[in-house]
């Protein structure tokens, strides 16, 4: 192939249908992205959606990032740190999962703390426990008694001064 094709290929801009196919995101997703500002796109004379190569990259970015949790608004408040105009480099990524780590360890722990107190989970109908995470994470009905307070005493009107206790729905 001569050159001058090769500089030609490797420089233009791409379709949204050639970016989803390269990418494996849906038309309707990078749409979703560019509205959210996690990807740019420019218009050509006929009006269509033209991305720089670039682009391909940083969708990469941008799954890997959601498949470990990491919330659109903190990939985009990330990638708006780094230049539009150019493909994200190694030191791009170094700098961004460093910010991410700090986070998905945090996550990691709360879920491994979570994991670990559901073996102990009685799962006494009000979930009331002296730190239950689940269902009740200010163990508003320990006040109200110990062990299945609320299916002991279910039938009870609370007019009565059976359960003083706030209801699941209010908290």
């Amino acid at each position: 192939m001569p050159e001058k094709n090769r500089n030609d290929l490797l420089r233009r801009e791409l379709s949204v249908g050639e970016v989803a196919a390269r990418s494996g995101v849906a038309v309707s997703t990078l749409h979703f992205y560019e509205t959210k500002g996690l990807i740019k796109s420019m218009r050509s004379q006929g009006n269509q959606r033209r991305y720089p190569r670039n682009v391909l990259r940083r969708i990469a970015v941008i799954k890997i990032a959601q498949r470990t949790g990491i919330p659109l608004a903190d990939i985009q408040r990330e990638l708006s740190t780094l230049p539009d105009d150019r493909q994200l480099l190694a030191s791009d990524w170094a700098h961004l999962s460093e910010h991410w780590k700090a986070d998905l360890n945090e996550r990691i722990a709360k879920l491994t703390a979570l994991r670990d107190q559901l073996t102990s989970c009685i799962g006494c109908g009000c979930l009331s426990m002296r730190d239950c995470p689940l269902r009740n994470p200010d163990d508003a009905y320990s006040q109200a008694g110990t062990g299945a307070y609320l299916l002991e005493h279910a039938g009870e009107a609370d007019s009565a001064g059976a359960c003083q206790a706030p209801k699941p729905d209010a908290l």
